[in-house]
């Protein structure tokens, strides 16, 4: 009997938790080098996070930038990152995974150590400008990392596991992310700091130079763990695709350049990446903006932490229940499914505050908590699938450059964001907005609503208009055939 999944759609009761669980072992497709890639990626994504954390305190408090120059910093890392996305999935298509990965690894660890050595070191004349040039040069390394990622994830998985794959990675980077949070605490405030009342004993360096440890760790697993790069074939599937696109691979940067341009392939991915840009930047306001307006409409004391934690706890449960089950869905629906209800997320932060309770605190802690449940549920479905659909219309040998440039959005939309974060709060959700609201001396289009709803319809707009031209986004590719052979399998094991 084949090792796929049986699909008993109808099954009920215990037999469908049974049937759930065995749709798992569709991951035993998966080689020890996908595994030893979602290690890697915990561990990078442990240090990406929390660096992304305490940068901007980092540069101020333990090198001496001021908090506009530190600002400055954080926001130019990101746009550089963003335009070396393109020139990293060139290099990862042309040195291969393990070698792209490596070189990434080093430069992570020699760049991030000689920030620590210089912030612990005496003082000097421009030393924070120093150490700000070398934060720049972590971009590509932090660039070239994402890229590796997507194209291992495709490289690993067969085309039944790909969605699971996709999913799984998702999983394993948001867990990173959460630990990071825990990682900066241990670090700046120890345990017996703490007790004692008093401030930290390590400052934000120590939270920086995870990254050298991260680094360390993550190039012993690659010289250990990734003996291959070739692509996975699952049971089911033909040897000889697989041997035709390794024809297509390696070739040289420049070779690369010139047949993307040429593919129709490419100008519908940027458009659909164009499209996702304002849903992207659902993710950006949940870290600029949502913070301020917490505690400017519910009130200094507003639980910011805790409603920040809903994203990554939904995450990590909603792709625990869905990864088995992603094979079965089409690609590009659940994508656009997904992207609109993020969306939506938005919109729910314009309902009348006065239907959910009489006090305008606990009102607006209701409306925060559905909007963070709309855009964590909808993160589950839509984001992992951007870079499937990625990897599925990225033709063989150029997935790097593709998948590269699907995490721009992320990058873009935190750069134009972190431009006009500060405007939109002083128009839309200054201080004092609350009492505003409680006396009722605020109208409609003054108030944070009306941020929201422009907000909201930048964000809907794009997946709404990728389906209404969802036959030319998805020509040439097989969603709908790969999912449909995947149901024939598991029905006939």
């Amino acid at each position: 009997m084949s090792d796929t999944p049986a699909a008993q759609p109808k099954a009920t009761g215990f037999e469908a938790i049974k049937q759930y669980f065995r749709d798992f072992k569709i991951l035993k497709d998966n080689p020890r080098e996908y595994w030893g890639m979602q290690i890697i990626n915990v561990l990078d994504s442990l240090a990406y996070f929390a660096l992304l954390t305490v940068v901007t305190l980092f540069l101020s408090t333990d090198v001496g930038l001021d908090d506009a120059d530190a600002g400055y910093v954080a926001t130019a890392l990101g746009s550089v990152t963003t335009i070396l996305l393109m020139f990293t999935g060139i290099i990862t298509d042309w040195l291969g995974i393990k070698w792209s990965l490596n070189t990434a690894m080093f430069m992570r660890a020699g760049v991030t150590l000689a920030i620590g050595v210089i912030a612990l070191g005496p003082d000097f004349e421009g030393r924070g400008w120093v150490v700000a040039g070398l934060v720049f040069l972590l971009a590509p390394s932090m660039a070239m990392v994402q890229t590796v990622f997507q194209v291992a994830t495709k490289r690993f998985t067969s085309k039944r596991s790909r969605s699971s794959g996709y999913n799984l990675w998702y999983l394993f980077m948001n867990l990173g992310a959460f630990g990071a949070g825990f990682a900066v605490d241990l670090l700046r405030f120890p345990a017996e700091s703490a007790e004692a009342g008093g401030e930290a004993s390590l400052s934000s360096t120590w939270v920086v130079l995870l990254g050298v440890a991260t680094s360390v760790v993550c190039l012993v697993l690659s010289f250990t763990m990734i003996r291959r790069e070739t692509q996975v074939i699952g049971p089911d599937e033909d040897p000889n695709d697989a041997e035709e696109d390794e024809k297509q691979l390696r070739k040289t940067p420049l070779e690369n350049l010139k047949a993307l341009v040429k593919h129709t392939a490419f100008w519908r991915f940027l458009v659909l990446v164009t499209a996702t840009l304002g849903v992207r930047a659902v993710y950006v306001y949940m870290y600029l903006l949502m913070p301020k307006y917490w505690t400017r409409v519910i009130g200094e004391d507003a639980q910011i932490g805790l409603l920040s934690i809903i994203n990554p706890a939904l995450i990590v449960i909603g792709l625990i229940l869905f990864i088995p089950i992603a094979h079965r869905f089409n690609l590009f629906k659940m994508l656009v499914f997904g992207a609109i209800l993020s969306s939506l997320s938005l919109f729910v932060l314009i309902l009348p505050w006065g239907a959910f309770s009489s006090d305008v605190a606990t009102a607006y802690y209701v409306l925060a908590i559905f909007s963070m449940v709309f855009v964590s549920l909808g993160e589950v479905f839509w984001s992992p699938k951007l870079y499937e659909y990625t990897a599925a219309i990225a033709p063989a040998g150029q997935e790097g450059i593709y998948l590269g440039m699907s995490m721009m959005p992320w990058f873009l939309a935190k750069t134009v964001v972190g431009a006009v974060s500060g405007h939109m709060l002083a128009q839309w959700c200054p201080e004092g907005t609350g009492e505003a609201i409680r006396s009722g001396t605020i109208d409609f289009w003054s108030s944070p609503e009306a941020m929201w709803l422009i907000l909201g319809i930048w964000a809907i707009a794009g997946p709404l208009l990728a389906w209404v031209f969802r036959g030319w986004l998805t020509r040439g590719t097989d969603f709908e055939l790969g999912r449909k052979k995947v149901e024939a399998a598991t029905e006939a094991a």
